[in-house]
């Protein structure tokens, strides 16, 4: 009896301790295969739009990590403007307006992604839901009208307004993530629409007072712009003009992104 206790113990002792060289074996395989945790990419795509995105991803787990992305656009003219003139055609005063015009944007996209396949770490599809702040800047904004004066003669002048629009939307990004070779890495942003609300404010001041006439077709004029969806309240005095809108926003993210992953 003594001597079946002492081979048992020693055939479990035996066991145990194999396994437990078995399982420190494979802690240090996967320690000395250092696998690239860190994202650094920058949207390509985004340029011709005259903006800049970086994005910074840091995988969490095999399937799930974290990513940050910062866009910015200084301010210029519209992306396309020649396109975008050409579909305007003859109207003089919104070919006057997209001339001028100018525009600017930035954006913070925080996002958690879900990667689908069985690489992990950052490769493979994924699919990310995500939040988004943007606030859109407007200048420049040139608005023509006419009014009669005193003489009953007729006066050209205009009014040139500025402000900003901020949105507050989530969506859902659909994608997939490449590496290409040890530290390169190529991310797809396919499909990713997101919706929410926003404020904006558009505001000018006048270099000389408005008179009642010209005034009222300011008014007229801003209150007519048909934007779906959106509540617009237009205010018009002699040395002020202002147009608050708030309503839905929506959009679409795609791009392509090259990167480094460490």
């Amino acid at each position: 009896m003594k001597k079946l206790l002492l081979i048992t113990g020693l055939l479990l002792f035996c066991t145990l301790s194999n396994i437990f060289a078995q399982e420190q074996q494979s802690s240090t395989s996967e320690n000395k295969v250092r696998v690239p945790k860190n994202y650094v990419k920058f949207n390509i795509t985004s340029i011709a739009l005259k903006n800049y995105s970086i994005q910074y991803e840091r995988a969490l787990t095999k399937t799930i990590s974290l990513a940050f992305t910062f866009r910015d656009m200084p301010s210029s003219t519209l992306p396309f403007k020649s396109m975008i003139l050409k579909q305007v055609g003859d109207n003089e005063d919104a070919s006057d307006v997209i001339e001028k015009l100018k525009i600017g944007n930035m954006a913070f996209t925080p996002e958690i992604r879900f990667y689908l396949g069985k690489k992990g770490y950052g490769r493979g599809f994924y699919i990310a839901p995500f939040y988004r702040y943007a606030k859109y800047d407007a200048s420049n904004f040139v608005k023509n009208y006419e009014y009669q004066d005193e003489n009953d003669e007729q006066v050209n002048a205009s009014i040139t307004m500025s402000g900003n629009i901020t949105a507050n939307t989530v969506g859902l990004m659909f994608g997939a993530q490449w590496a290409l070779g040890k530290f390169v890495c190529l991310d797809w942003w396919l499909l990713g629409p997101h919706y929410g609300k926003s404020k904006g404010d558009l505001t000018g001041i006048p270099s000389q007072p408005i008179p009642e006439e010209g005034q009222t077709e300011i008014r007229q004029t801003l209150e007519d712009l048909e934007i779906p969806l959106v509540k617009q309240t237009v205010e018009v005095s002699a040395n002020r003009v202002n147009m608050k809108i708030d309503g839905p926003w929506a959009g679409i993210r795609a791009g392509i992104s090259l990167g480094i992953r460490f």
